[in-house]
């Protein structure tokens, strides 16, 4: 029924006035097959006659067997992803593939401190696949529902489970070449601002035990590429809101507001916003980057609010997103594509320099 209680005009009330056949009025609408200029102006003058609008969206999705919405989660609050540009570019990838299946996308945030109420939540939504698309657990409670309901799942690595179709980088290799970058430059006095490890984390130094038990895939495996090149000795300190610009200006200042002697010439940041912030407490103590200081970033994103150009290991942010939308394609297409080896760049940018 309508709003106006009147009975919803249908295809076939248009085609009885239009003079044609229930499939010709439907091709006119859907626009995927032959047909001849004047009858289709008459089906659709029939249309504006009859008050349709057009197929109704819920019927064409069960005739698909498709809900006609791809679930993407994002841990944390929704707010905070849309403050990291590399969330943007990761999300903006798989939008771009899905407008052409076509598919709507549907945000979820999922609690950092109570995973498990997600359950419920996803139970009432029809989705026809899920991205887990950014940071976060190894072990995802929303698996196990999802995978009894045969909704097939793709991550970044997280969460860990064989069910979960995944587009990966080598997370200690890339921590492990920029790290190797900064020491081909002769830096010795080297210290690394990390994302959190798990999501307890605050922020502080990383301990033995936290990196030991650390559940965020990324942020343990860059720390451990660090560690290779630097040893363990090296400084590390870790931020207590995931990736931010806030969190590398907090860090920066510990590391940095401290006797020249014990002051790092270089500090390799988890992600270039916390690189930018690293930066802002460098400069906000009278120091020059990358005369006094050289910072490197990792991701590769845009920042043209930054008055340099970061050096940074660049894994495309917008290109992962789309390598999720074409697995989430090929799948609704019947198809059981593989997981994928993303690679990564790295990127030499105005914030570095030789130590001296």
């Amino acid at each position: 029924m309508s709003p106006t209680g009147q009975a919803r005009a249908t295809l076939r009330d248009v085609a009885e006035r239009a003079g044609v056949s229930v499939s010709t009025a439907s091709l006119v609408f859907s626009g995927k097959g032959p047909v001849a200029d004047t009858t289709a102006e008459r089906v659709r003058e029939a249309a504006r006659a009859v008050g349709f609008t057009g197929p109704n969206p819920l019927a064409s999705s069960l005739r698909q067997g498709r809900a006609g919405a791809v679930g993407v989660l994002v841990e944390g609050r929704l707010r905070v992803a849309f403050r990291d540009p590399f969330a943007i570019s990761v999300l903006d990838g798989i939008a771009e593939v899905l407008d052409t299946i076509p598919s709507g996308m549907l945000l979820i945030g999922q609690q950092t401190g109570h995973p498990d109420a997600i359950v419920p939540q996803l139970a009432g939504l029809a989705l026809d696949a899920v991205v887990f698309s950014l940071c976060g657990p190894e072990g995802n409670p929303a698996v196990d529902h999802l995978a009894a309901r045969g909704i097939p799942m793709f991550g970044t690595s997280v969460p860990d489970d064989p069910r979960v179709t995944h587009v990966r980088i080598d997370e200690r290799a890339a921590g492990a070449a920029i790290s190797r970058y900064v020491h081909d430059l002769g830096h010795r006095r080297v210290a690394t601002v990390t994302m959190p490890m798990s999501p307890t984390s605050v922020a502080g130094p990383v301990s033995a035990a936290e990196l030991r038990d650390a559940c965020y895939v990324a942020s343990k495996g860059r720390l451990e590429g660090f560690r290779e090149v630097f040893g363990d000795e090296a400084p590390a300190l870790q931020t207590g809101d995931g990736s931010s610009v806030e969190g590398g200006l907090v860090a920066g200042r510990i590391l940095l507001d401290v006797d020249p002697l014990d002051r790092p010439t270089a500090i390799v940041a988890q992600s270039d916003v916390i690189a930018a912030g690293v930066i802002r407490a460098a400069e906000d103590l009278g120091l020059r980057v990358p005369d006094d200081l050289s910072v490197t970033g990792f991701d590769g994103v845009d920042l043209p609010w930054l008055a340099h150009r970061l050096t940074t290991m660049d894994q495309q942010g917008h290109e992962k997103g789309r390598l999720l939308g074409e697995l989430v394609r090929r799948t609704l297409d019947g198809e059981q594509p593989g997981p994928v080896t993303q690679p990564v760049a790295l990127r030499v940018g105005t914030t570095t320099a030789r130590a001296r």
